[in-house]
């Protein structure tokens, strides 16, 4: 079955979890797995990053003085907080847009404040409080600057969607045509693929001389250095992502997806790590990737101490008593060379 995390009450496993992992280096060799390493998979937001790329490429971030944060934002599964949604508003008014433009949708902010004061002062939810709103906000100014109809950017024939699912075959190395196609929680197409080639297209921005032409590399060296500089951006305050990146100061950029997705790519030994957990708990995802990043010995010299609430949290009765714990139950198998 793969376990890889138990969720322990009592001292005896209530639940379990399986789950999978591929560690790439950016040469496309498979070093590492658990499970299997091919299973395929939607990227879902961990696919943010590359997504991002054509707002650079097209010329967009330039007509619209896109900086580190707005381009972190576009990566962004962002929590809903006030400077999240001003930045979202920012990048909309430059690029000549009213958030109704949004096709998004929305849902309850991670952000429980902003939620209660909409609440409190009897106001809607709107788009711009959606995770998604940071990477719509990139996707519509990109339309604007190419002259392309709004109504539809989120839809797969539009050329905003075409341009960016090039740029998910080129930086996964996945050929476009075997990339199957679902619709994401936020409109746009999802991308399904083997978790191999996840890591892969982690691996090259963690070390980016694979890509090419030219452009598109100094686009991925600005969407990685983006994330690392901003990462509150990313996800925002007591986030994983955000705990991640701080934690390890601008080696390692971490991104979620939804389903328990979790790509890493770590910049110093130009690495990809992609996790899934099959049944998609998102609770015990953290636990497993910090796991994976201490087998490699990566952030043991003290980064991964700085995330040690994540690594066994505890299982917590309604009165906040520690009454069990999550744990990581896997090791990771070293892949076959090819001679």
């Amino acid at each position: 079955m793969n376990i890889i995390a138990n969720v322990y009450r009592g001292g005896a496993v209530e639940s379990s979890h399986s789950g999978h992992v591929a560690v790439v280096d950016v040469e496309g060799r498979l070093r590492y797995f658990y499970g299997d390493p091919y299973r395929m998979t939607y990227g879902r937001s961990v696919m943010k990053p590359i997504q991002a790329i054509p707002v650079i490429t097209t010329g967009t971030a330039e007509r619209f003085a896109l900086d580190e944060a707005d381009l972190a934002l576009c990566c962004g599964s962002h929590s809903g907080d006030p400077r999240h949604r001003a930045r979202v508003y920012d990048m909309l008014r430059r690029a000549g847009q009213k958030e109704a433009v949004l096709q998004c949708g929305t849902h309850v902010p991670r952000d429980t404040e902003s939620y209660h004061r909409l609440i409190r002062e009897q106001k809607p939810l709107t788009p711009v409080y959606s995770n998604c709103s940071g990477k719509h906000a990139g996707m519509v100014a990109t339309a604007v600057h190419m002259g392309e109809d709004l109504a539809t950017y989120h839809l797969l024939d539009h050329p905003v969607q075409r341009r960016i699912l090039d740029m998910v075959a080129e930086m996964t190395r996945y050929p476009r045509k075997r990339i199957s196609i679902g619709v994401d929680g936020c409109s746009v197409p999802a991308h399904r693929l083997p978790l191999f080639h996840l890591a892969w297209a982690y691996a090259r921005l963690a070390a980016p001389r694979s890509i090419s032409p030219g452009y598109v590399r100094e686009a991925a060296v600005r969407i990685a250095n983006a994330m690392t500089a901003q990462p509150e951006m990313v996800a925002g305050r007591g986030r994983y992502c955000t705990d991640l990146m701080e934690a390890f100061g601008g080696r390692i950029i971490g991104k979620l997806g939804a389903e328990a997705v979790y790509c890493v790519a770590d910049r110093e030994w130009g690495l990809g790590i992609a996790v899934k957990i099959e049944d998609g708990a998102e609770r015990v995802l953290y636990t497993v990737v910090n796991e994976v990043l201490r087998q490699l010995r990566i952030g043991t010299d003290g980064a991964l101490d700085r995330l040690a609430k994540y690594t066994a949290p505890d299982v917590k009765n309604m009165s906040g008593k520690a009454v069990g714990q999550i744990q990581a139950d896997f090791m990771l198998r070293l892949a076959e060379r090819k001679r």
